[in-house]
């Protein structure tokens, strides 16, 4: 099973609420509105170090945008989502 498979939900609720593109049939790509909420969030956390893992600025995005409006369960599915889209966003992934 592959990771956008595992995580189809997910991505179908990030592309309703606008977070991800559809790149072509078979993958994804953050959206302006994403990278724009990333960069706010990246900016309130430079002064907090958060590290070099990735989740931590994308946990912050989500439950900045979800908080409330999904569980637990769903916010950790985001997450996970999200993770290796941004991560190709930033040049991390070949």
């Amino acid at each position: 099973m592959s990771k956008q498979s595992k995580h189809e939900g997910a991505l179908a609720r990030l592309a309703v609420d606008g977070w991800i593109e559809q790149r072509d049939a078979s993958s994804w790509k953050t959206s302006r509105r994403w990278q724009q909420a990333m960069a706010r969030t990246a900016a309130r956390l430079y002064e907090e170090d958060p590290g070099d893992d990735l989740r931590v600025p994308i946990a912050h995005v989500m439950l900045e945008l979800y908080d409330g409006k999904v569980d637990d369960d769903m916010l950790v599915e985001l997450v996970e989502a999200m993770l290796p889209l941004e991560a190709a966003a930033l040049g991390f992934v070949a």
